[in-house]
């Protein structure tokens, strides 16, 4: 039957085949229109420009395409392409006729063409921006969503080379066809005319367009490490005839852990009469299976990975985890190995995790898989893990599997990837897998680097909103042989940016895995609302102390005194989950000696069964030496977390600074029985960290139901501003704007500069002053002076001419002539706070938008606050309040209040500048003083510069190295 992926035939001006165009070709072979694809089912294909070379590999993928699939392009029986066919669908000159190709193993699977027309429908060269396009898929690849991936990228040549419109016809009974076309989201019209419909859409982007590119990157990619963490079937190729060695090591914990498909052990120096390795199946070669292979793990030196992966290609292997070391971490000729490694394995639509990788975990019942270097399977769980570093990756699973020491208690892992040199298979795959994997309710990630900070904030946004993720981030640098754009951004921005995307952002991994058995195993708190009960007065008080740090609102100790029984505990913790005024406990216990003192699982038991009876607040315990009672409270068969609840409003006050005194138990209630995972920590300030970050991520999830919108300003001038922008880089390629042009470039976006007027003598000061009007101020603007008031180089409140030439007078003698001093004469502006807004275009993060207090905060202390562009209105709200000098905005200490709703209008005017103009690669507003009604801006800078390269908002590819 004819599938999605065989898709329509160009009109009667290309479709017959007669006078073809055989000019040479005009442009050169445009190498970066290659790309490497994941497709519908997690397999990758090479997507490339057809060349003369091509002519055998065309006829040969033709003649396996089935006769359906031939009429529905040609709309008539066609068996074969004549000579003249091949000539013509082989040879292009790169602009006005392209032809590319999907291919697995170096053979086309599918292809696709434009050749430009222009109003008469005819063959035509520029300015003509019309297109039409056609398709053909191999009849065994339909299905795979080929002619989809192939769209995105014939639509991103054809805007390249100055197309806006493609044209396709197609047979009425073709509706799988039609469907392909209004699915990619792009604006259409479609026309039914001589038995044909014929379609038309523009190529520009659109939020739907983009919207489904990105659905459909997220079903492939995640369906790709899918393939390899959910295998039929594996072979571990490089498994030794006697135990030891990694191989070996590697077959013997699959097969420990229970792996439920087929194992086989691959060896090529095996004997011929060696036909199994402890019970597994054995074979000298991949090829010498029979049946389906879905995982290959190769642990052989890697002089001899090629050979393997060539082996597994053949196959029909689906994806492959090295294990081998010798590839990037091992200077330049390893980096190239590594590089040849992932472009070979891709040349068999395989996806690689490694090289130098740790392996994979996959706990699942019906899995089973360790394929990995972990001598033991790992509890099953629902906590996801990924670590680009190994020895990471060991420390974590060892954390989370331990009971005693640290942090307590049994937290299974869903799944665990150790990427190695993350050659291939990244940290957002995996995210693309653990967003709708029902078996994973938190993603703990390890991270050394960040190579798409664009993509990942992306990802990690969609993820965030519907499960925690705790990352680590390291200092390291992206892994060898990576080619990926570096970040200009601070380590504290790129930090914020990802908070801003909903990431639970932690400086170990200790605090890593302490905020993901808290995630793991109870619902997100509705507040900072902290109720603390316990056995230890002076551990509560700790805890109460912690929580003030932590920006929470403990509620009073209560003492349950050393004596406290079970009971006691079950009835105080009743009372306080009861309390509207609640939000989260913190349980503090310490070891009571006596005979009427609860033991481990006594205490655990009646902590457990409280909490099961107000389900939707979070239980924590602190303990200090009860080797038992982690153990027992996290005896329990799931670790989903509980359903969060709806949030209640609650006024943001002010802890208390003076510590109230703790109050004493009442008569405690009948107990009840559950079997609720509460987490527990060995010391107060890890705990209350851990409570921390899930009450921010909490806030986070509320606010990110409503993220705002952005505003549209009526006085914005969109079109002009352009028009300046390309005048202006006309003259260039970089360049930073003098005053007159900055003012008029800000003034098309409603954002005034107070005018600064040039004084290099003092009679010209008194005449600026004159035309202003007094009071004005006196400012050097030389670079070691500007904004630096501290120094003398700015004078204020000058009311007359007198107080103007003795201010000029001074500052020339104190700092130097005029010409290097470059003073101005400026108008003052209304007393307020001094304040800074910047924005920058960074290579790899893209558009960041910037606010701080101007001097010390920010310079100093580094008091700034960040988001991506562009800002919606909540987020612009949020971005003023977000720095910890933000109380001197809000009238601190019996000041005038400052007229906030401005400074937030400000900055999302400058947004919308960075966003509808990314030649607008930097802007600094400094100072901005923000008055108790309006502000002004009294300093400005802009820099123009070609654009960064958008690659999130091309076609979707794998990197290529």
């Amino acid at each position: 039957m004819f599938s999605t992926d065989c898709l329509a035939p160009l009109s009667d001006a290309s479709r017959t085949l007669g006078p073809m165009q055989t000019s040479p070709d005009r442009h050169e072979y445009p190498a970066h229109w290659e790309a490497d694809v994941v497709l519908r089912d997690g397999g990758t294909a090479r997507i490339r420009p057809i060349t003369v070379d091509d002519a055998e590999r065309l006829v040969s993928f033709y003649e396996q395409v089935s006769d359906e699939s031939k009429y529905y392009r040609f709309f008539a029986p066609y068996p074969r392409l004549s000579a003249k066919d091949v000539h013509r669908f082989t040879h292009h000159d790169f602009v006005d006729r392209v032809g590319l190709a999907a291919t697995v193993g170096g053979e086309f699977i599918a292809t696709v063409r434009y050749d430009r027309i222009g109003a008469d429908g005819m063959p035509a060269s520029a300015p003509a921006d019309e297109a039409e396009v056609a398709f053909l898929v191999q009849d065994a690849h339909q299905g795979r969503g080929v002619a989809s991936a192939l769209l995105e990228h014939i639509g991103a040549v054809a805007r390249e080379r100055g197309i806006r419109r493609f044209a396709a016809e197609v047979l009425p009974a073709n509706n799988k066809m039609i469907k392909v076309f209004t699915d990619a989201g792009y604006t259409q019209k479609r026309s039914f005319e001589d038995g044909v419909v014929r379609l038309e859409f523009d190529l520009e982007p659109t939020d739907r367009s983009l919207a489904v590119q990105r659905a459909r990157e997220q079903r492939a990619e995640g369906r790709s490490v899918r393939r390899l963490l959910v295998p039929g079937s594996v072979a571990v190729v490089g498994a030794g005839r006697t135990p030891g060695g990694v191989g070996r090591s590697i077959l013997d914990n699959i097969r420990d852990a229970g792996f439920t498909g087929a194992l086989y052990a691959v060896n090529k120096a095996l004997p011929e009469d060696v036909k199994e390795l402890d019970g597994v199946p054995a074979h000298r070669s991949v090829r010498d299976i029979d049946g389906p292979v879905d995982l290959a793990v190769v642990a052989v030196p890697a002089e001899h990975v090629p050979e393997a992966v060539t082996e597994c290609g053949e196959h029909g292997v689906q994806g492959l985890v090295v294990v081998s070391a010798g590839y990037a971490e091992s200077g330049p000729e390893g980096r190239e190995r590594q590089r040849e490694l992932v472009r070979h394995a891709r040349t068999y639509g395989m996806r690689i995790i490694g090289p130098n990788a740790f392996g994979i975990i996959n706990t699942s019942p019906e899995v089973r898989l360790n394929a990995s270097l972990a001598p033991e399977m790992p509890r099953p769980g629902r906590i996801g893990l990924f670590a680009q570093s190994g020895a990471i990756g060991i420390a974590l699973l060892s954390r989370l599997q331990r009971r005693g020491g640290g942090v307590t208690g049994v937290t299974g892992v869903s799944t665990f990837v150790s990427s190695g040199n993350r050659a291939d298979v990244s940290g957002n795959d995996v995210i693309q897998y653990w967003y709708d994997d029902p078996d994973t309710d938190v993603v703990l990630m390890y991270l050394e680097s960040i190579g798409n900070p664009r993509k990942f904030t992306r990802l990690v946004r969609r993820t965030a909103a519907a499960k925690p993720l705790v990352v680590v981030q390291g200092a390291g640098s992206a892994p060898q042989g990576h080619a990926v754009r570096a970040t200009r951004l601070p380590h504290a921005t790129v930090s914020a940016l990802l908070r801003q995307a909903g990431v639970i952002r932690v400086d170990t991994i200790t605090e890593l895995v302490d905020a993901g058995l808290l995630l793991a195993r109870q619902p997100l708190p509705a507040g900072p609302r902290v109720a603390i009960l316990g056995n230890s007065e002076s551990l509560g008080l700790l805890t109460y102390d912690a929580c003030l740090s932590e920006g929470l609102r403990p509620l009073r100790p209560l003492d349950l005194t050393t004596g406290a029984s079970a009971e006691d505990f079950h009835a105080a913790l009743l009372r306080a989950l009861g309390d509207d005024a609640c939000d989260a406990v913190v349980v503090t216990a310490i070891p009571a000696i006596g005979e009427e003192s609860p033991g481990d699982a006594e205490l655990a038991e009646a902590l457990r069964s409280a909490a099961e009876s107000v389900p939707g607040k979070p239980v924590l315990v602190v303990h200090v030496e009860l080797g038992g009672l982690a153990e027992a409270l996290s005896a329990a068969t799931s670790t989903a977390p509980q359903p969060d609840t709806a949030a209640t409003a609650t006024r943001r006050l002010r802890p208390s600074q003076q510590l109230p005194p703790p109050v004493r138990a009442q008569e405690p209630a009948a107990p009840a029985t559950c079997s609720r995972l509460i987490p527990a920590y060995p010391a107060a300030e890890r705990a209350v960290r851990a409570l921390g970050e899930s009450v921010k991520y909490a806030q986070w999830r509320r606010d990110s139901a409503d993220p705002g919108k952005v505003p549209e300003f009526e006085d914005i001038d969109e079109k002009g501003a352009a028009r300046l922008i390309d005048g202006m880089l006309a003259r260039g390629q970089g360049l930073t704007l003098g005053t007159e042009e900055t003012c008029e470039l800000l003034g098309q976006y409603g954002i005034p500069v107070r005018r600064a007027v040039p004084a290099f003598t003092p009679d010209d000061a008194a005449r600026a002053a004159e035309t202003l009007g007094y009071p004005v101020a006196l400012k050097a603007t030389a670079p070691h002076l500007r904004h630096r008031a501290d120094l003398g180089g700015v004078r204020l409140d000058l009311a007359d001419e007198e107080q103007l030439r003795r201010a000029y007078a001074e500052l020339t003698e104190l700092f130097g002539k005029p010409e290097e001093l470059r003073p101005v004469v400026q108008g003052m502006a209304p007393r307020g706070v001094d304040t800074v807004v910047r924005a920058v275009i960074d290579p790899a993060a893209g558009a960041v938008l910037s606010f701080g207090l101007a001097g010390a905060a920010s310079q100093l202390l580094g008091d700034m606050a960040h988001r991506l562009v562009p800002v919606t209105d909540r987020e612009a709200a949020s971005l003023v309040r977000s720095i910890r000098t933000a109380p001197l905005l809000f009238g601190w200490r019996g000041s005038t209040p400052v007229d906030t709703p401005a400074l937030e209008e400000l900055l999302l005017r400058v947004s919308r500048l960075v966003d509808d103009h990314p030649e607008v690669v930097a802007v600094t507003l400094e100072p901005v003083v923000v008055a108790p009604r309006g502000l002004t801006v009294l300093g400005a800078s802009v820099r123009l510069a070609p654009p960064p390269a958008r690659d999130d908002l091309g076609p979707r590819t794998l990197p290529v190295y």
